[in-house]
């Protein structure tokens, strides 16, 4: 699976998405004395801080646009420089904002203040020697993932990319364990920098009037911390039986091929054979679980070629997806100054990201596009963030962002979600659709990514936040990870690991720092989107095989949410298009309904005993 971030996220602002804010629109009286802070102050402030950060956000999109197209050590330089000032603004707002927090504003600003107080992901001490040594350790541990490697006994020293490669391609268990294992060494140094920066993040969450890590992160949600994970928990009871049903499957046949020395029939799935670095992801080994029927009828990549479709024309017909909906075209800015392709003269950052660069119109991709049925897909996903980010630009800049940090990457997702045989007709590249008897294998394909990473997208911050309150100790670190890992995954360590180990820090999300609760959630919201908007568009038929292309009503009610950025809490950005307010994993099952049928058949006939 790829995940991108639309842009800016990294540097412009580091503003976290919006909390519940249960505010009135009844000032206080404004006499104050010398230690009182009042309306008139915190209205003033609110307006100074989202003044600067606008302007200041623009330097930091163009300097880290820069930097990634032109990869040197000068636009190195200059992008570390103005994220510093990023940083360092971001905390002094954040801060200042603190002291505002029990005043009763008007609901907008209360709402912009409680996003200015969030601001921070690695909130630093007020102590200045604390936020330093904070800043250091966040460095070191970027940079012990940055430079990681593993070198094997002939010398053969691989980086992620590299070890990645063989972990989806080799299926020999011994490379495979080896390649696992290696990657795996790059994080024991983490583990005391990790324990140190979780002591002085939590001291800078109580400065920020919180208890702990914990209880920031979890309260960017519209709701309270201990009510967003009860949700979470919930979301996750309606989807586990489908995910069981898939895990017991996948384990089935992955047995058949390895035998039981290597994968027990009733235990959990080893997690080096599940075709991904940290089987977050299994879409690598479809051609290991595949059903005899699992051709979808058509090479998509072939098609493309077939057709002449360059990298341009396909972003310009991920484009066509959108005007379709009504949206107006992108600008001719967009044209000029993205990057489609690898320049041949100079390094840069060919991860897929979508960037808005001055708040307003000056919207862009950057991409080093293959010519691949994966690369249309992701295409279509990144101009979801650019129509996001266009769609809100009307919003005062603390508001453009999206409704939580999951709409983003599930806007994305459900327009890809429509790019079905359907789709492929309407324009051209497929002369029919293939009849139902092929959906089983496209059905498998996806849910071997989308479905087996949903309990993975949510135990890696299980596991962060009940380090953050004190619930996991720095001594159990590594085995609270693989207990929850069993009990969300059903994986489990090929080999024996200890407290000598940090498994955790082989994620690059953990050191890096990166909240990944988003994922979950975009990963349901998607779904969600995808059905309400098939709704609307009046298709009657599956779900899994409605696209909405060329539907103006169901683009009207998508724009009219993304129009909303941040300014009202989710669950009301949610209602525009679903017409509920509450989140709904059900719309997950629905679509895969037809491969849950298919796997229960297969791990009856086949005699699968499930669970582990």
């Amino acid at each position: 699976m790829k995940t991108t971030t639309p842009k800016p996220a990294r540097l412009a602002l580091a503003i976290a998405l919006t909390l519940s804010i249960g505010a009135c629109a009844e000032q206080q009286a404004e006499k104050s004395t010398e230690n009182e802070v009042t309306v008139a102050q915190a209205n003033e402030f609110i307006d100074n801080a989202e003044q600067q950060l606008s302007q200041l956000s623009i330097e930091a999109n163009r300097a880290e646009w820069i930097y990634s197209n032109f990869i040197t050590e000068d636009t190195a330089s200059l992008a570390a420089a103005v994220g510093e000032k990023v940083t360092a603004s971001s905390v002094k707002f954040a801060t200042e904002a603190a002291k505002y927090a029990d005043l009763k504003l008007g609901p907008v600003n209360a709402r912009k203040l409680n996003t200015l107080r969030t601001s921070l992901v690695l909130p630093a001490p007020l102590d200045p020697k604390k936020n330093a040594e904070l800043a250091g350790i966040s460095a070191e541990l970027n940079g012990l993932y940055g430079k990681g490697k593993y070198c094997f006994a002939d010398g053969n020293c691989m980086t992620l990319p590299e070890l990645s490669a063989i972990m989806a391609e080799s299926r020999d268990p011994a490379l495979l364990l080896e390649a696992w294992k290696g990657w795996r060494e790059i994080s024991k140094p983490m583990r005391p920098l990790f324990k140190r920066e979780v002591e002085l993040a939590n001291e800078g969450a109580r400065d920020l009037g919180f208890n702990d890590l914990s209880e920031l992160w979890r309260s960017q949600y519209d709701m309270k911390p201990d009510e967003f994970s009860q949700e979470l928990d919930k979301q996750w009871g309606k989807i586990k039986p489908l995910y069981d049903s898939l895990h017991c499957y996948v384990r089935g046949e992955l047995n058949q091929k390895y035998g039981d020395e290597v994968v027990s029939k009733t235990g959990p799935i080893p997690a080096h054979l599940l075709g991904n670095m940290w089987a977050q992801t299994w879409g690598n080994i479809y051609d290991e679980v595949s059903p005899e029927n699992g051709d979808p009828g058509y090479d998509l990549t072939k098609l493309l070629v077939d057709n002449n479709y360059d990298e341009k024309k396909m972003v310009q017909q991920a484009e066509g997806f959108f005007t379709s909906l009504g949206f107006e075209p992108l600008p001719e800015t967009f044209w000029t100054r993205s990057l489609f392709t690898q320049p041949k003269d100079r390094d840069v950052v060919c991860h897929a990201s979508a960037w808005d660069l001055d708040n307003l119109d000056d919207i862009r991709i950057k991409m080093c596009i293959q010519k691949t049925a994966e690369e249309f897909s992701v295409i279509h996903h990144e101009l979801g963030h650019n129509f996001y980010q266009r769609a809100y630009k009307g919003q005062p800049f603390i508001f453009k962002n999206s409704a939580n940090d999951g709409f983003h990457e599930a806007i994305g997702d459900t327009v890809a979600l429509s790019i079905t045989p359907k789709y492929l007709k309407k324009i051209g590249l497929l002369n029919e659709v293939p009849d139902e008897s092929k959906d089983i294998g496209l059905l498998l394909k996806q849910a071997l990514d989308k479905v087996a990473f949903l309990p993975f997208g949510l135990m890696i911050d299980q596991w962060r936040w009940k380090v953050f309150n004190g619930e996991i100790s720095p001594e159990q670190y590594n085995q609270a990870w693989w207990d929850l890992r069993n009990k969300y995954q059903g994986v489990a360590s090929p080999v024996t690991r200890d407290e000598s180990d940090f498994d955790p820090g082989a994620k690059y999300h953990v050191p890096g720092n990166v909240p990944y609760t988003r994922y979950f959630l975009a990963h349901i919201l998607q779904f969600q989107f995808h059905k309400s908007l098939c709704d609307i568009a009046g298709d009657k038929g599956p779900v899994h095989r409605c696209s909405i292309y060329g539907n103006k009503e169901a683009g009207t009610k998508l724009n009219e949410m993304l129009e909303m950025g941040s300014s009202k809490p989710w669950p009301e950005a949610l209602a525009v298009v679903t017409g509920k307010k509450e989140m709904d994993a059900q719309a997950v099952l629905d679509y895969f309904a037809p491969l849950q049928v298919w796997l229960n058949e297969q791990n009856k006939v086949k005699n699968n005993q499930c669970g582990w």
